[in-house]
């Protein structure tokens, strides 16, 4: 019975989120802010509630302000470690070409698609077509954005070393070497790319 309870009500927004924009901004400040405890945000919001006019029924209740602000704080954490994450892989590549950053980035998002897959699969619940719509739109995005990274990355290379080898050889022919020797280092250089 709770089941088909629980069912009527997934989907439907949280009182927060029926909030008008200005009193969400508002309890977002606060929760962020910390200063005050939650008992005391509840009351200045559905205070601020009452004084836009709204009905008493719009007003939150201890358990839903403390699961909203539950949800902020797993969120800002996740963030947080997400940031992390970056900041140490940034730190590694720093010197290395763009299209590292974005192979990892695939790959991240590769092995998240893989667990939510596995997840699905060890539970219960039946896999809505959409999921797997959705699954396989995403893989096709993904797999192509890694082609289209790695024909890029292929791309500056090339052009990297066209540069470079015609530095190479404008430097060789001034420095004495035959067109022939300075041909032949521009075609090794090329060769790399």
């Amino acid at each position: 019975m709770a089941k088909a309870t629980e069912r009527k009500t997934r989907g439907k927004p949280s009182k927060v989120h029926q909030l008008p924009e200005n009193i969400k901004t508002k309890l977002d400040e606060l929760l962020r802010d910390g200063k005050l405890t939650q008992s005391a945000i509840l009351d200045k919001v559905n205070a601020l509630i009452l004084d836009a006019g709204l009905d008493h029924s719009d007003k939150l209740s201890k358990s839903g302000i403390n699961r909203y602000s539950t949800n902020m704080q797993t969120a800002g954490q996740r963030i947080a470690q997400a940031r992390a994450v970056s900041e140490q892989w940034v730190a590694k590549l720093g010197n290395k070409p763009s299209g590292d950053v974005s192979n990892i980035l695939i790959e991240m998002v590769r092995t998240l698609a893989f667990e939510q897959v596995l997840k699905v699969s060890n539970s219960d619940e039946t896999v809505e077509p959409k999921f797997i719509k959705d699954l396989a739109i995403g893989i096709e995005k993904l797999e192509k954005a890694a082609t289209e990274s790695t024909k890029r990355e292929k791309e500056i290379r090339k052009t990297f070393a066209e540069e470079a080898a015609a530095l190479v050889e404008d430097a060789a022919v001034q420095a004495g070497l035959t067109t022939a020797g300075a041909n032949a280092i521009k075609r090794e250089i090329l060769g790399i790319a």
